[in-house]
């Protein structure tokens, strides 16, 4: 599937690429619009970085935290510190291991979510923030040469950014 994405300063100027479109004979059920009064960028599946970010730290919370409790539990038993007196020798196994539960979940934070963040948005973050200074989105999916067809009667209206993506095969 392939998707050609276009950047409208207004209602009006996406209302008329619409109806230029649709003068042309594309099938509408190709083309969608984004921005306010149309479909939102979650309704059109536009992945929002942040949710896909913290998505990555829980999975790799789900690991990370028991794999650095047993870890501090191990390492307070292979060096044989008696850090915390007070705690005795089982107290202090099990205050290393919660001390290393933390890092696992400190790692699943910064390493899970910035990866997430860096990597996950692509394309989506600026679509999306253009969506929330006002501007409209016209996208166009379909096969190659209803795209080409598309870009021809798109290109002499001017967009703000027009864009053609291919999405991956699954």
């Amino acid at each position: 599937m392939n998707y050609l994405i276009s950047v409208w300063g207004d209602r009006i100027q996406a209302e008329a690429v619409y109806s230029a479109l649709e003068a042309a004979a594309l099938p509408l059920s190709t083309i969608t619009i984004l921005g306010r009064g149309y479909a939102s960028a979650d309704e059109f599946g536009l992945i929002d970085p942040m949710q896909q970010a913290r998505g990555q730290a829980r999975l790799m919370s789900f690991w990370l935290v028991p794999f650095g409790f047993f870890s501090g539990i191990g390492f307070s038993v292979v060096s044989g510190l008696q850090t915390f007196a007070w705690a005795g020798g089982v107290g202090n196994h099990l205050i290393g291991g919660l001390l290393g539960a933390i890092g696992g979940a400190m790692g699943s934070f910064f390493v899970g979510g910035g990866v997430g963040l860096a990597t996950g948005s692509s394309d989506a973050l600026p679509y999306r923030n253009r969506l929330a200074e006002g501007k409209y989105l016209v996208i166009v999916r379909g096969d190659e040469s209803l795209i080409n067809q598309a870009t021809r009667i798109m290109r002499p209206l001017r967009p703000e950014n027009l864009q053609g993506y291919r999405a991956p095969e699954k």
